[in-house]
């Protein structure tokens, strides 16, 4: 009933679509980085969109399935394998007992997410699974999978009874993790102190490509920017920041707030990279080229709705397909 780390990642977690309610408190929502992805795994492998799933850093743990599971891998692919043999990304696939799940290199993305039928079991702290790094708390013990960590998880009879003597099975069908969104672009929209940076340095923000810097990491990117400049040097009233909040430090560079963003913030909010754009942002890594482009509450707004009606599409479909090939 269980999931056996026998080598660790990088920095692998436990996440889910984060923890909501307690900014005020100085607790930030933290979850996924590509909530996107992790839901896309979630509905293939059978489970409600805001389960919880492991979130994976290339080099990526190996994996050993104590007993049969139903899983899904999306997001980056890390070119994974089970007992040695290539598996896809973004399709359902049954694996047996004594089982060796891996990834042997990064072929395109930062984090890929691994969902289980039934979703892993860990204790929930304030309504959500997700783990706190900083805090040391959430998820599983509060901390990245280390080598023998066992993470349990649901076990169907159905699964086994599928699966028998084969050591894995890919069920056939696959999502479609390209929601519609064609642009190379990031888009954003004005943030509060938007109107304080001066002519040149709005141009230089849409017109030029910004670079993500080492010092990066869940709580923000730095970007390695041609400095922009405000017109005052007047200084900002701490206020709240989210996901995708676009930052000016004082040497004039960016930062963006990713998931494990602080609650609260002291520098001007230039910028909001939009809902919709969260999975592209979070599919970057060290070295990766942004390129901003401005845009409307409403362009931000269609976008997402499409964005979650391609999901909701998905999760009709994969509850239509598990249950007519359990049903078999």
């Amino acid at each position: 009933m269980s999931l056996k780390i026998i080598k660790a990642g990088i920095q692998d977690t436990v996440q889910d679509m984060g923890r909501y309610g307690y900014q005020s408190l100085g607790i930030n929502p933290g979850g996924a980085m590509d909530r996107f992805s992790a839901q896309v795994a979630n509905l293939l492998a059978g489970n409600k969109s805001d389960k919880a799933v492991i979130e994976l850093y290339f080099p990526a743990s190996v994996f050993l399935f104590k007993q049969p599971a139903l899983i899904a891998i999306s997001g980056a692919d890390f070119s994974p394998s089970i007992n040695g043999e290539k598996i896809p990304s973004n399709h359902p696939i049954l694996v047996n007992k004594n089982s060796i799940l891996q990834f042997h290199k990064t072929v395109k993305g930062a984090r890929a997410y691994l969902a289980i039928y039934g979703g892993v079991e860990v204790p929930q702290w304030l309504n959500s699974s997700s783990t706190n790094l900083k805090a040391g708390i959430g998820g599983f013990s509060g901390r990245a999978l280390q080598k023998e960590d066992e993470i349990k998880f649901n076990v169907s009879d159905r699964i086994a009874d599928k699966i028998k003597e084969k050591e894995f099975y890919v069920l056939p069908w696959q999502a479609d993790d390209n929601w519609g969104d064609t642009t190379g672009e990031v888009y954003v929209l004005p943030g509060t102190e938007w109107e304080r940076l001066t002519s040149s340095s709005k141009e230089n923000f849409v017109m030029t490509s910004y670079v993500i810097t080492n010092q990066s990491d869940r709580m923000g990117y730095r970007l390695n920017n041609i400095p922009l400049n405000c017109m005052t040097n007047e200084e900002v009233i701490s206020s709240a920041v989210s996901f995708g909040t676009i930052q000016l430090l004082p040497d004039g560079r960016l930062i963006i707030m990713m998931a494990d963003h602080q609650t609260a913030g002291g520098y001007p909010r230039i910028a909001h990279v939009i809902s919709a754009h969260h999975k592209k942002l979070a599919q970057m890594k060290a070295g990766d080229k942004i390129h901003f482009r401005i845009t409307d509450h409403q362009n931000a707004e269609d976008l997402m709705i499409k964005q979650q009606q391609h999901l909701q599409q998905l999760q009709n479909a994969c509850t239509f397909r598990l249950q007519e090939f359990f049903n078999r």
